[in-house]
């Protein structure tokens, strides 16, 4: 296994904080590496160092000669010219690039709504693009190169579900096995989950390595925590024992004591500061009455854009005679293709926009909390501090029959009292978001929609959010593109594919992938000469390959249930030993292997379910 570049003894000064301190560290071929940490605390830095983009104050990064890097940073430039076709795949001819298989599945998999949706397709220039479309066409310029290690930075944002599924079924095949390597930063844990065999934790200025995907990294993290955990109580019980004896001794006896009042002295300093933890803590809700949130054969239909558009201008159905009703304490989870009316959905819902026919019943008691994508709300209040901003909402609230002051809120939010005075205009887009999330909870919503909730937020801020909602007593809706999130916090998925209807979805995000990939094989289908289908002509199942179709789901559904069973023994056993590494890895391998079986398995049973009907 080739080794392909060295840190030594790293440090970057950004102002008067130490970024990264003192940094080593290594990167070999076939390495599959993400990157977490808290926001602000070096990841992106961490990269630019490792590709030579940002020269080190202290130490030196090599290189092995030759190395091929292909690099997508966070942010991208707004203002890059050319068009589509000559960031990709430059000068080449159509029949050269197609005929590249995997440059082929990159512009297929990543630019398909550039091709059909932007006028010009690959030829439209990269203004012409949205930001969301600008992101995806570097990120194709980047996985169309032959390098030999690929950096990404946040190379999930922008991408909806299927996006997400594709781009890790990518990375996962790209080399074949102990060849090429890999490192990205992430907040999707699913997809460090899926693409990663090893995590890489970047906080206080040094990288913490563990073995395995984000799963294994969160078990081994908190086996840490509990041996610094017991660590921390000897010690404290060691310095209760000499401040006792301190208590008791006599001041005459003088150099006793001093040595004691030095041991004492350096176990305080040997105590190292806590991490900065996260705590959102969950707020009593308002009783919902029988009724909650109604859609009732609902039209929903978006103006035709000005100078084209639909024939007669009507423009196009968003929503065709949907009727969607919400439960008392339902916890459901939405996704979709873009442009399908994810939002416009939540919109409805809360009043904000009217049907075109049908209606939308509110139940009496209902008391709904929006947090938005663009996070408008702290627009009018971006002049006053965070503090401030919580207390214009609300100056305190009781919680587990204490009373909790604004201030004590903000803190508990992960704000530092140098954060909590800063002007909420001059916050980053993560705090900017937790900020308006404890500003609507603490009104106690009963229904709470959250519109892509984890936009800008690291992985330990979202297990925060998540434990917030886990409390949260109401009726929970969570539009996203963060699969792990969905299934996290909700019960149940629905989505909207762009046919005008709500899909619920008993296989979760699992079936909503499939389906989109019948949908895109149907459509390639119907593109063939005569409107013929790949298949031949579709017939009607008879009655014994309905009933053969519904024992076979049957099977399926009990070997799910076995698999399952198994892969959470095995989650039960990595934390048992999760201090003894090569247990973890040979425990880490065979869950894998489940989880793959499984995912085989989920197919299959679609399969069989469509079949039975």
């Amino acid at each position: 296994m080739a080794h392909l570049l060295n840190a030594e003894s790293v440090s970057v000064v950004l102002g008067a904080r130490d970024v990264l301190a003192g940094v080593s560290l290594g990167l070999d071929d076939g390495d599959r590496i993400g990157v977490v940490g808290r926001n602000g605390d070096g990841k992106s830095t961490l990269l630019r160092v490792l590709t030579g983009e940002h020269q080190p104050d202290v130490g030196r990064v090599t290189q092995t000669r030759g190395l091929r890097i292909g690099v997508l940073p966070q942010a991208d430039d707004p203002h890059a010219a050319g068009s589509v076709r000559s960031l990709v795949v430059g000068d080449a001819a159509d029949h050269e690039w197609a005929g590249d298989a995997r440059v082929r599945d990159v512009v297929s998999g990543l630019l398909d709504d550039v091709q059909t949706s932007v006028p010009g397709g690959l030829d439209a220039p990269l203004t012409a693009l949205s930001g969301g479309q600008r992101r995806r066409a570097a990120l194709a310029a980047v996985l169309v190169g032959d390098h030999d290690l690929v950096v990404l930075d946040e190379p999930t944002n922008h991408l909806d579900v299927e996006g997400v599924a594709w781009l890790a079924d990518h990375l996962r095949t790209r080399w074949p096995a102990g060849r090429g390597a890999l490192l990205v930063v992430t907040h999707d844990r699913w997809f460090l989950d899926a693409c990663c065999t090893e995590t890489w934790e970047v906080t206080g200025g040094g990288v913490e390595a563990y073995e395995g995907g984000y799963a294994a990294y969160v078990l081994a993290r908190a086996e840490r925590a509990r041996v610094a955990a017991v660590t921390a109580d000897r010690r404290a019980n060691l310095l209760r024992k000499e401040l006792a004896w301190l208590r008791r001794g006599a001041p005459a006896r003088t150099s006793k004591p001093k040595f004691r009042l030095d041991a004492a002295a350096e176990l305080v300093a040997a105590e190292p500061p806590p991490r900065e933890g996260v705590e959102i803590t969950a707020t009593a809700s308002a009783r919902l009455g029988k009724d909650v949130l109604d859609l009732e054969d609902v039209v929903y239909r978006v103006p035709a854009p000005e100078g084209g558009g639909a024939a007669g201008g009507e423009g196009r159905t968003l929503l065709d005679g949907v009727t969607w009703r919400l439960a008392p304490g339902e916890r459901v989870g939405v996704v979709g293709v873009n442009g399908s009316g994810k939002t416009t959905v939540l919109r409805l819902l809360t009043g904000e926009l009217e049907p075109d026919a049908g209606r939308v019943r509110r139940g009496k008691t209902v008391h709904v909390a929006v947090l938005s994508q663009s996070l408008r709300e702290l627009e009018e209040v971006a002049d006053l501090r965070a503090l401030e901003a919580v207390e214009r909402e609300r100056r305190s609230l009781v919680v587990d029959g204490k009373e909790v002051s604004a201030s004590s809120l903000v803190e508990r939010l992960g704000f530092t009292k140098d954060r909590a005075w800063t002007p909420v205009g001059e916050l980053s887009g993560g705090e900017r978001r937790r900020l308006q999330l404890l500003r609507l909870l603490v009104h106690e919503p009963n229904v709470l929609l959250l519109d892509e909730p984890t936009n800008d937020l690291d992985t330990d801020v979202l297990a925060s959010v998540e434990d917030v909602l886990d409390g949260f007593r109401g009726t929970l809706v969570v539009v996203s593109h963060d699969r792990y999130l969905l299934e996290r916090t909700t019960d149940h998925q629905v989505a909207l594919l762009g046919d005008g209807q709500v899909r619920d979805l008993p296989g979760g995000v699992e079936e909503y992938l499939a389906l989109r990939a019948g949908a895109r094989a149907s459509a390639q289908g119907a593109a063939l000469p005569g409107g013929a289908q790949a298949g031949g002509a579709a017939t009607t199942a008879s009655a014994a390959e309905v009933r053969s179709a519904r024992k076979e789901a049957s099977r399926l559904e009990r070997r799910l249930e076995k698999l399952q069973a198994s892969e959470s023994a095995l989650m039960g056993r990595m934390a048992a030993a999760a201090t003894d590494h090569e247990a973890v890895t040979a425990l880490d391998a065979e869950l894998r292997s489940v989880q793959a079986e499984r995912e085989e398995v989920e197919e299959a049973w679609l399969v069989a379910a469509e079949a039975a009907g």
